[in-house]
């Protein structure tokens, strides 16, 4: 069983030196073809600013009062990459969600203590 099991230990060992140097021997990438230049940043419309604006406001309340769902910070991390790509009507539909969980975040607040026992 210890020959078996020194076999396969060393067959995997051998493997992956193997694997160790596979790139090592690849020339350097020249500084300007690694670091392509910045594309013009995207514009969005005017009320998806103040939307996404108004979201951001939101989430920082519903944070500082421990109720922000985690559901509304992901709608408003994708609602800011839409914005980064200048994705007007997704920036619009994510900060719908987010207002929409933050109000409900914020209503939760209002629900009575769970109480067990008597």
């Amino acid at each position: 069983m210890s020959k078996i099991l020194f076999a396969l230990t060393a067959a995997a060992l051998l493997g992956l030196s193997g694997c160790a140097d596979l790139y090592v021997n690849q020339p350097a990438k020249p500084a300007a073809a690694a670091t392509p230049a910045a594309p013009a940043k995207a514009e969005i419309s005017a009320e998806a600013k103040a939307a996404l604006a108004g979201a951001q406001a939101a989430v920082k309340d519903a944070r500082a009062k421990n109720a922000l769902w985690t559901t509304a910070e992901n709608a408003l991390k994708a609602a800011e990459a839409a914005a980064e790509k200048g994705d007007s009507e997704t920036v619009m539909k994510q900060v719908k969600i987010v207002n929409d969980h933050v109000q409900k975040g914020l209503a939760q607040l209002n629900y009575p203590m769970l109480k067990v026992g008597d």
